[in-house]
């Protein structure tokens, strides 16, 4: 051992000293260095409780998990901070505001064209969701309509989009399985034994 070694082991040493004694007696260097689970069970069941109940308050939310509402307010901060969480919208139902029509369309574009044609696409009021994909098609698109005589105004300006060129649209007939986390968050949520 050269004193380089020494001094990092002491250096070792002192941290964990400082650690253990500024926060808790299980927090080590070693700990520190251990990757740590992007969620952990109070996380997932936070999250567990805002998507039934969007609309609680910290305070009402640490009641009903049983932790500090510091903690609560700690946990979002870094949820968010995280990019894990990124906002409280409402569940709206497309249908009862008049779009009762769902459709996916999958573009070929352009070599090289993506965000400009992405760009253009988040101009269309009636796209929902565009996401950049291997295999047959370059973008697949999910957007609404009124009716079928919308939905083909809606695709010809799709279609129109400069370096759009090709697609192909199905229409959604139901949605057996919509769009959900909860199976992750409560498999997460669950206590490990």
């Amino acid at each position: 051992m050269g004193p380089v070694w020494q001094a990092v082991q002491s250096i070792r040493f002192q941290l964990d000293n400082v650690l253990s004694i500024s926060w808790d007696s299980t927090v080590t260097m070693d700990n520190l260095c251990r990757e740590k689970p992007v969620l952990d069970s109070l996380d997932a069941r936070l999250l567990l409780l805002l998507t039934d109940s969007p609309r609680l308050g910290v305070l009402e939310c640490a009641r009903r998990l049983g932790v500090a509402r510091g903690t609560v307010q700690a946990r979002l901060d870094r949820l968010t901070e995280r990019g894990i969480l990124g906002g409280f919208p409402p569940e709206l139902d497309l249908a009862a505001m008049g779009y009762g029509l769902t459709a996916f369309a999958v573009l070929e574009i352009a070599q090289g064209k993506r965000a400009g044609v992405a760009q253009a696409l988040a101009a269309i009021d009636e796209v929902c969701e565009v996401h950049a994909t291997t295999g047959q098609g370059d973008l697949f698109v999910r957007l609404v309509a009124r009716d079928n005589d919308d939905l083909q105004r809606v695709i010809d300006e799709v279609v129109g989009v400069t370096d759009v060129l090709r697609t192909s649209t199905s229409i959604a007939l139901s949605t057996p399985v919509p769009p959900r986390v909860r199976p992750l968050l409560e498999r997460t949520a669950k206590p490990r034994t």
